[in-house]
């Protein structure tokens, strides 16, 4: 899992790249960690808990491809959501941090929806950490409340787009 962010990471460091500001380097480490590490962890954790695995059991071929698959997914959906910022900043500037937010509360209600359990705290405590992001946002002078709302909204909608079963079904 922590290949892209330490790649990323020594890009920033030893590269031509060390020259980038520090708080764009910190926004694209922290959506590259979300993405990559954080949430592949957080839904193979819940896979394991929701099917009774232990650590162990997932050493078991057949038991690896949910867990994979939720991998590339992260992967895939950080991607989609970053491609999507850019092309929203060409016209208009919005909050990527929130574009993240949104992305991990969709995804964290996608994945409910999927493996069926209640992930009510894990809302609440993302919510409460997007609320405070998005209004550091907005008092630091970097963006607008549309601007965070915005970035918020880009977020949710790429991630049910993209992981909500009920919207797979539609698509199908």
């Amino acid at each position: 899992f922590s290949i892209p962010f330490l790649a990323f990471l020594v890009l920033f460091l030893f590269s031509y790249l060390r020259i980038m500001p520090i708080l764009y380097k910190g926004i694209v480490l922290g959506i590259v960690y979300c993405f990559t590490i954080l949430t592949p962890t957080i839904t193979i954790f819940l896979f394991r808990k929701i099917n009774g695995f232990a650590r162990q059991e997932l050493s078991e071929r057949k038991k690896r491809y949910v867990p994979i698959l939720l991998t590339i997914i992260s992967y895939v959906f950080c991607l989609v959501i970053s491609i999507i910022c850019i092309l929203v900043n060409l016209k208009w500037k919005l909050s990527e941090h929130m574009a993240g937010m949104g992305g991990i509360i969709g995804g964290l209600v996608s994945f409910s929806a999927l493996f069926s359990y209640n992930p009510v705290v894990w809302l609440c405590l993302f919510i409460l950490i997007a609320g405070i992001l998005g209004s550091a946002r907005i008092v630091l002078g970097h963006h607008t409340l549309g601007e965070v709302l915005s970035g918020f909204v880009v977020g949710l909608v790429c991630s049910f787009l993209i992981l909500h079963p009920a919207y797979n079904l539609i698509f199908r």
